[in-house]
C-alpha cells in the first residue's frame, strides 16, 4: 500500500542515497491536441548528481547529453516527477512530483548549489560537461510497492560519459551544446 509524505525523512533520504540511478520525467504544455509534444522520462546515473537540499527541495546535476527535453520542459513549463525505484531484494518506488527550474552555470545560484555536488568542478562558464542543475520544489512525495520491478545486482557505473566530456575541450563542449542541446525534439528552448 502507498503512502504519502509531508516531507523526505531520514528513512526516505538514505533510500533516495541507496539508488545507483533515478528517472526523471518532464513533458511539455500543449495548448490542444494537435500541438502534441513529447512525454521525455531519462535515467540518470553517478550517484553523487543526485542532492537533498531540505524536507521539500531535491536538486541534480544535469550533464552534457544528446538531448535537452527536460531543460526544455522545466523551464516551459516547470513540471516534473523524479522517480527513484529499489532493483534490491526489497521492493519499493519513490515518486517525488513538483516544480523544476533551472540554473545555469554563471547564474546567481549556482555557486551555492554547485557545492553540493562532487563531481561539480564550479566552472561557472559550463565548460566541464556540466550543463545545468535542475532544482525541484516538491509538493507530493509518494512510494509504493514496486512488487513487479525485478531484482538486478549492480556490476559498476558506466563512466562513458564523463569520459566522453572529459575528451572534449571546453571548445567542443560549447559547440555541442549549440548543435545538440539548444532546442527540445519539439522545437522548445532549452540551451541557446
Amino acid at each position: 500500500m502507498g503512502k504519502i509524505y509531508a516531507g523526505l525523512d531520514v528513512r526516505l533520504r538514505q533510500f533516495i542515497a541507496d539508488q545507483p540511478l533515478f528517472f526523471v520525467a518532464t513533458a511539455p504544455t500543449c495548448t490542444g491536441p494537435a500541438d502534441g509534444g513529447h512525454v521525455n522520462v531519462s535515467p540518470k546515473g553517478y550517484r553523487d548528481t543526485f542532492a537533498i537540499l531540505g524536507p521539500s527541495t531535491v536538486a541534480y546535476l544535469d550533464l552534457i547529453g544528446s538531448g535537452a527535453e527536460t531543460i526544455a520542459h522545466v523551464r516551459q513549463n516547470g513540471r516534473i516527477t523524479i522517480m527513484f525505484c529499489s532493483f534490491t531484494k526489497t521492493p519499493k518506488i519513490l515518486r517525488l512530483y513538483g516544480s523544476g527550474r533551472v540554473v545555469l552555470p554563471g547564474e546567481p545560484d549556482w555557486r551555492a548549489l554547485a557545492g553540493h555536488f562532487p563531481a561539480a568542478t564550479g566552472d561557472e562558464a559550463g565548460t566541464d560537461g556540466n550543463r545545468a542543475i535542475i532544482v525541484a520544489e516538491l509538493d507530493r512525495i509518494a512510494d509504493s510497492c514496486g512488487y513487479a520491478v525485478p531484482v538486478m545486482d549492480l556490476v559498476q557505473e558506466r563512466d562513458l560519459l564523463n569520459g566522453s566530456n572529459e575528451r572534449k575541450t571546453a571548445e567542443q563542449l560549447v559547440t555541442y551544446r549549440a548543435e545538440r542541446n539548444a532546442v527540445s525534439i519539439d522545437g522548445l528552448p532549452a540551451l541557446r
